[in-house]
């Protein structure tokens, strides 16, 4: 698809992005500095918007006038063009939307420490009008696109409560929902509400460590105990084998054998230790706490001669990027992935029990206690960490996830390491470096992470070129015995089918 700029549309779109810079350089009070960083983000924009901003925009000037003056000026700008942007090219507006967020990034930052407060607010105030403007120009939901809402209400009528879905392709963008937020209530979950994404955030931490590998700061090949030797991990475990999962180490949340033998861990949701975990869910635990737990026990194989599904090793990657920075997993990645992305609906927790609104509700339905239901939206993520603890959007996943296959995150050598498939013994889910790669048939390759949390959970699915993905969010009634896990599962594969197999089911892959 190509665009069409007229002169003004040209004019618009250097006021937006230009603009964007002065008004972080106002903030921020530290104008020579912003301009010099953030005008490299702009002059290395690429495709059709890479021509436009290479000149800047000579109506955006910082004398003489006040950050609200510029405000007036510019928002509504940025609102413009991505109105314009996702109209006739839904690429050309990703492409605007992450230079700015790039941009705006290296404005806010001061040479040392954190973003003033107010530089903070106002790469909020970009954001939203990016986001406004890519919402008001994006197809509108379920009349065009009746095979997916009909996917998605039929999956809530298997038990889930309420469940969000966006996808974009060469149709353009489709959003839709079906349920409800809150059991007992009409209102459908947000479109773009909060979630807490579970597992998925295990790939924003692999694309985290795999940064500093191409910072030359971690080796992927390196012996773990290299940089954590306080721990006693078994030096044989790389780098690569706590990313892949075959490193053996003990799952902290409790480990099930082929022979049917389960091994508890800590009190953790969707465990026989359910109940324990839903009363104490405000519980916090240290990362070193739950890995100690994890080496204490005995490890499920050798290191690099299996594969095994373990939380542990996500908590293990959060602190090695911790102590090879000096700073904290948060820190790093909002350094690295979410202020360049410009994810502004994206949480890396730690402790904090809320969830911000809007947002669905999460529940777990205690056992043998006369089925009683709990509202679980609140609770202390501590209990799964940097395997599972972050909180994000259908929006900002896709953003993500966009980026990420597109090799905006990471170099095509460091890509090409993530997708490597190691095999699971999962037909068709093959996993590589914080990913499954898995083989939709008709559809192809596509790149994938789903991720559970107690009555919460997210769907992350991209073609390797980022041509279509798929993100959505769930709430459901959780339990000890994971009663929702087959239509779970059959979910998944029912919206991988209509969107990337265009409705044609593969025999050779699980309905369920």
């Amino acid at each position: 698809m190509s665009i069409t700029l007229t002169d003004q549309d040209k004019n618009t779109l250097r006021v937006a992005a230009w603009g964007a810079v002065s008004l972080l350089a106002a903030t921020g009070g530290t104008p020579h500095k912003a301009a010099t960083n953030a005008s490299l983000a702009l002059t290395s924009a690429t495709g059709p918007i890479g021509h436009v901003l290479a000149t800047k925009a000579s109506e955006i000037k910082l004398n003489g006038k006040t950050v609200a003056e510029l405000a007036d000026q510019v928002l509504p700008a940025l609102t413009a063009t991505m109105n314009l942007l996702t109209q006739q090219d839904r690429a050309e507006a990703d492409n605007f939307r992450t230079t700015i967020a790039i941009a705006v990034d290296a404005a806010a930052r001061p040479r040392n420490g954190e973003p003033s407060p107010a530089a903070t607010a106002m790469a909020r105030k970009i954001t939203a009008a990016l986001d406004a403007g890519a919402d008001s120009g994006a197809p509108s939901t379920g009349q065009d696109r009746p095979e997916l809402q009909k996917a998605i209400e039929e999956i809530v009528d298997s038990g889930i409560a309420g469940l969000t879905l966006r996808v974009r392709d060469e149709r353009g963008e489709w959003v839709g929902s079906a349920g409800v937020a809150e059991l007992g209530g009409n209102a459908k979950p947000p479109i773009d509400g909060y979630v807490r994404i579970g597992s998925n955030t295990k790939t924003f931490t692999a694309t985290l460590v795999l940064q500093l590998v191409g910072e030359g700061r971690i080796g992927l090949d390196t012996s773990a105990a290299h940089y954590l030797p306080e721990l006693g991990l078994d030096e044989r475990i790389t780098v690569r084998m706590l990313l892949q999962h075959t490193s053996g180490v003990f799952n902290f949340t409790g480990e099930h054998y082929p022979d049917g033998t389960i091994a508890l861990g800590i009190a953790s949701a969707g465990t026989p230790l359910a109940n324990e975990w839903a009363d104490n869910r405000f519980r916090t635990y240290l990362p070193e706490e739950l890995v100690e737990f994890a080496l204490s026990k005995p490890a499920r194989f050798e290191p690099g001669t299996d594969w095994s599904y373990s939380n542990t090793n996500y908590v293990l990657a959060r602190l090695l990027i911790e102590k090879v920075t000096g700073r904290s997993y948060a820190a790093e990645m909002q350094r690295l992935i979410l202020g360049p992305l410009g994810l502004s609906g994206t949480i890396a927790p730690t402790t904090q029990s809320e969830l911000p609104e809007p947002h669905a509700h999460a529940y777990y339905r205690y056992d043998g206690d006369q089925g009683k239901t709990l509202d679980v939206t609140e609770q202390n993520p501590s209990w799964i960490s940097s395997g599972g603890d972050m909180i994000s959007t259908s929006q900002d996943l896709h953003t993500f996830i966009s980026a990420l296959v597109t090799g905006k995150l990471l170099t095509a050598e460091l890509l090409a390491e993530m997708y490597t498939p190691h095999p699971t013994g999962i037909p068709g889910m093959d996993y590589g470096l914080g990913v499954f790669v898995k083989d939709s048939g008709p559809g192809g390759t596509v790149i994938t992470h789903n991720g559970g949390a107690a009555g919460h959970a997210a769907l992350m699915y991209s073609t390797p070129d980022g041509s279509t993905t798929l993100t959505a969010t769930l709430n459901y009634v959780d339990d000890s015995a994971l009663s929702l896990g087959g239509p779970f599962q059959a979910a998944n594969q029912r919206l991988v089918t209509e969107v990337f197999c265009g409705g044609q089911t593969d025999p050779a892959q699980p309905t369920g």
